[in-house]
């Protein structure tokens, strides 16, 4: 199972794999929950957060549609390996996931503060955003892509859809550097980036 250690990452999704999850959960979920599901994963994989920033994300504090931003204040960003701490970042959604959002948000069965509320409580558990992303995953048979070859399914997590971001914005998408990946992921050094996405960079 993969961990959040800054490692080398371990396992990784191909866009289209990440697309298939999205419809799986659309389809697999309670009607009320496939729009809360689809737009959690596709926030994650457009912004790169850690599972606990996800799901420390209120509405009005943190959401900013109308500039399509998710807005970080430092206290709930994880802190870095060192004696410094994380500032204050701004992350730019993708078009997609500002509509994805809206339509979210429009329909919410609960309203509560939290971005994310679940059946049970206010706000979704780190666990709750975990068994979504897995359960996505396993409902659309995506295998990852790890350094052994392809895992399994259940190999997903809300960390393999940051490492994701990683592979689209090196492989897939044109112009990024290593410098770019650092800047959206909001490592402390581009020293970590490398050392984490190096082998995933095509040559």
């Amino acid at each position: 199972m993969e961990t959040q250690t800054q490692e080398k990452a371990s396992v990784w999704l191909k866009p289209e794999q990440v697309d298939r999850m999205r419809s799986a959960t659309v389809e697999a979920s309670a009607t009320y929950l496939a729009a809360r599901n689809d737009a959690l994963i596709a926030t994650l994989y457009d912004t790169g957060l850690r599972v606990g920033e996800a799901v420390a994300l209120d509405v009005a504090d943190h959401v900013d549609l109308d500039d399509g931003v998710i807005v970080l204040p430092a206290a709930i960003q994880k802190d870095y390996p060192t004696d410094r701490s994380p500032s204050y970042t701004e992350i730019e959604l993708d078009d997609e996931t500002v509509r994805t959002l809206r339509m979210y948000l429009a329909g919410r069965w609960k309203d509560t503060g939290a971005l994310w509320p679940s059946r049970q409580s206010d706000r979704m558990s780190t666990e709750s955003v975990r068994n979504v992303v897995r359960d996505a995953a396993v409902d659309a048979d995506v295998r990852p892509l790890t350094l052994a070859g392809r895992g399994e399914p259940t190999d997903v997590t809300p960390h393999t859809l940051r490492h994701s971001v990683a592979y689209r914005m090196l492989n897939v998408e044109e112009g990024h550097t290593f410098y770019d990946v650092r800047n959206r992921l909001r490592h402390a050094t581009i020293q970590t980036t490398e050392r984490v996405y190096d082998h995933i960079d095509r040559v």
